[in-house]
């Protein structure tokens, strides 16, 4: 795992600018550094030395050094592909996967992506022609940035390095708080910063004369086999993942893996008898501490387990850290706890494997149970009386039965744009300074739902989560989070081979006799107690709402409710009601709460001074 960047074009002080440009992200790569210049480039890279620890180094080239590359990432089947070049009368200098990559594109040009088994961000630069490729993997596992600035293109790991270039001008992206308020994470391509975009999973970029052309190579569409038998189904699963676990522990140094009480953790865990595993813990109840549960499956599969209960105190303190790393305000909580996971993996080993993709490969969360749900409602009702019935229900007390009736009557695309749902378009009018930047967050998933149209309502949720959710939040934080401590994470369910054998499970299999993920349960059943194949989805449990009814926590969040930064963009008075009736116990605000609050907390370290990051300690 590393990190790179770049810019094409000449500047003043060019080697001091990419010097910046590559250290602001040394946590990616602390190992070594490297770079390449010429008159009309300028590339930086940042080492994690996984594989071929002593000649991997960056940057490649080819044989005749007309290309070449810096690379993030890990390319599984790298081996196969070496013998295929070899064969083709490619010379190779190292043992790495880097130079796979660099003969591939030689040979293959964008058909190479498409042979690929990994997860990589990476460029590739002509010397002959002066063209720059950078490309992404398929499902967004590794990050990659891009501005074009003054005819320019300027690329990075991340958007700290982009933000070191001394023509790009820092301006705040108001689109892109639209978009969190509802979403909670920046809605890819958007970030929040004008001009920088995130490209996106599964597409390549060719800068060629000063223009950006981008091009999806890959997308991950289902194809239900309805003549799968349960059996069947399992059985390819079991397959497919034991196969892809073992790609994704090839190193050549220690590997270990996070360990929940959940079962895509768990079900990975299997597979690492006398290793390393790691789980972290809040002490407030076994609902925000799942150590006993990984304690006791580590015992059971054999592995030595390593754990740590994170302190309110030291949460609290890591918050501004966190969302430093993570480039953009993402109101998340579970980030700060995967801060931490990764800082006591970090102490042991140098790359971990993790549960990230199961539930949206396999169906495993609790909301894809809701079509099924309402399905009889709504063939009984008639859209206009479900209507009728909910405009009366916004006005009763939260009584048991109110939320059913609220979302029983709208269609998928008009209730759910994710698993978050932060402020819908009525909330954000009334507690933003700014309302004209409103929009209707289902109008932004529409073109999404819009290229399903023949799917059923559960697919049509996974589909959606995977495009938005797993890429704004669940991957962003995994690698940000990781890197951040300068620990590998890879995450065998978002394997190619795996999503071949999950696009094809009916939806029959995925959701189940109440029970999400169905058939992945049954595969990791053969592997895990019953008990922990079967548990429901926690997610990563943090006590936000416990600590906002906290006078310490309250007040603090009530100050930044009431500085300058709140001022500017959100009416105060709104916001602190949020605060109030959550700390008064008339409503679970939390959700809302740290959404604001960790934008406020973000702004104040990106542009509370217009020429510098005020990084945290």
């Amino acid at each position: 795992m590393c990190g790179l960047c770049g810019f094409t074009g000449k500047i003043a002080q060019q080697a001091e600018v990419l010097q910046r440009m590559t250290d602001v992200i040394t946590h990616r790569g602390p190992d070594s550094s490297g770079f390449y210049s010429d008159d009309s480039i300028s590339m930086g890279f940042r080492r994690l030395s996984i594989i071929d620890l002593d000649t991997g180094h960056q940057p490649i080239f080819n044989e005749d050094k007309s290309l070449v590359l810096m690379f993030n990432g890990e390319i599984y089947n790298y081996k196969a592909l070496r013998e295929e070049l070899l064969a083709a009368g490619h010379r190779f200098e190292t043992q790495s996967d880097s130079e796979v990559l660099i003969h591939g594109f030689e040979e293959w040009g964008e058909k190479l992506l498409m042979r690929l088994r990994g997860m990589f961000g990476f460029a590739v630069y002509n010397t002959k022609d002066g063209s720059l490729f950078l490309a992404r993997d398929f499902f967004g596992i590794k990050p990659m940035h891009y501005a074009v600035v003054e005819g320019e293109l300027v690329y990075g790991s991340e958007i700290k390095s982009i933000l070191e270039y001394p023509k790009y001008q820092k301006k705040f992206n108001a689109k892109a708080l639209d978009h969190y308020l509802s979403f909670q994470y920046a809605v890819p391509p958007e970030t929040f910063f004008e001009g920088i975009y995130c490209l996106l999973p599964g597409h390549y970029l060719w800068f060629r004369e000063g223009k950006v052309k981008t091009t999806r190579y890959f997308e991950p569409t289902f194809a239900p086999d309805e003549t799968l038998t349960e059996a069947q189904a399992v059985d390819n699963i079991e397959k497919a993942f034991e196969d892809s676990v073992e790609a994704h522990k090839i190193s050549d140094v220690e590997v270990g893996c996070f360990l929940s009480s959940g079962v895509d953790s768990s079900y990975v865990a299997t597979y690492f008898a006398d290793q390393k595993t790691f789980t972290v813990g809040f002490d407030f109840g076994e609902k925000y501490n799942e150590i006993s549960w990984a304690q006791n499956l580590s015992k059971e599969i054999g592995v030595r387990h390593y754990t740590h209960l994170i302190g309110s105190e030291e949460f609290w303190a890591a918050v501004p850290k966190v969302q430093y790393q993570m480039d953009q305000p993402l109101a998340d909580p579970s980030c700060i706890a995967l801060y931490f996971v990764s800082k006591l993996a970090s102490e042991h080993v140098k790359v971990v494997l993790s549960g990230e993709g199961a539930d949206e490969l396999f169906g495993g969360y609790t909301v894809y149970n809701e079509p099924h749900v309402f399905r009889m409602y709504q063939k009984i009702l008639p859209e206009k009386m479900r209507y009728a019935l909910a405009r009366s229900a916004k006005k009763w007390p939260h009584v048991k039965g109110r939320g059913f009736v609220l979302r029983g009557a709208r269609k998928t695309e008009d209730k759910f744009i994710g698993n978050a749902f932060m402020y819908d378009d009525e909330e954000k009018r009334l507690l933003l300074q700014d309302p004209s930047i409103v929009t209707r967050p289902q109008d932004l998933c529409r073109k999404y739902y819009d290229r399903v149209k023949g799917y059923d309502e559960e697919t049509k949720m996974q589909y959606l989560d995977i495009n938005l959710w797993m890429v704004g939040d669940i991957l962003l934080k995994a690698d940000r989070m990781s890197m951040a401590n300068s620990l590998e994470l890879r995450v065998p369910f978002l394997d190619k081979k795996v999503f071949e054998v999950a696009r094809t499970i009916p939806t029959r299999l995925r959701i189940a006799h109440g029970t999400t993920k169905y058939a992945m349960r049954q595969a990791a059943l053969r592997h895990l107690p019953k008990a922990t194949a079967e548990k429901k989805k926690l997610g990563f449990p943090v006590p936000t709402r416990v600590w906002l009814k906290d006078p310490v926590y309250y007040e603090t969040v009530k100050k930044m409710f009431t500085s300058e930064t709140a001022q500017k963009f959100f009416h105060t008075d709104v916001i602190v009601s949020y605060l109030d009736d959550h700390f008064n116990g008339k409503e679970d605000n939390s959700r809302k709460v740290w959404t604001i609050y960790v934008f406020l907390l973000w702004y104040q370290i990106y542009f509370a001074d217009d020429d510098k990051v005020l990084r945290p300690d």
